[in-house]
């Protein structure tokens, strides 16, 4: 289960998220809501846990506390895998708007349409569409 990190955009994040897959299970609890919580963490703007769950299994995140420094998920892709072409070109577009296309969305040798992106919030994605056959890494061999 992917667990990505925010510097204070999380809530933001996962509503975008959330309304891209059509998700209606988003769930949040703030830093100011969380039992036994310094008071210098109660920051009611941070998310301390925050989830729902994308067409291909849950996706969490949480905002970094307050104060703290952290890196942004360079080094991580959350990958999808939507039914068709046109749904994967869909999720692309609304991702990738505000953001930078790293691959343009489009056919590969392993799927009939595949694309990365980083988002507006920094989230690395891979876009692909289900195989219509399973890869065979023995073929042609």
């Amino acid at each position: 289960i992917p667990y990505i990190h925010f510097q204070g955009h999380c809530a933001e994040a996962l509503a975008f998220y959330a309304d891209v897959f059509g998700a209606e299970d988003l769930s949040m609890m703030r830093y100011s809501d969380a039992p036994d919580m310094d008071d210098t963490l109660r920051d009611p703007t941070r998310v301390i846990h925050g989830q729902l769950t994308l067409p291909d299994g849950v996706l969490m995140a949480s905002d970094y506390p307050p104060g703290m420094a952290g890196d942004a998920q360079g080094a991580v892709s959350i990958m999808t895998v939507t039914d068709t072409v046109a749904e994967g070109q869909r999720v692309f577009n609304a991702l990738s708007a505000g953001g930078a296309v790293i691959q343009d969305y489009g056919p590969s040798f392993f799927s009939r349409g595949f694309g990365m992106l980083k988002d507006r919030y920094g989230t690395h994605w891979m876009i692909s569409v289900t195989p219509e056959e399973p890869l065979d890494a023995t073929a042609d061999a």
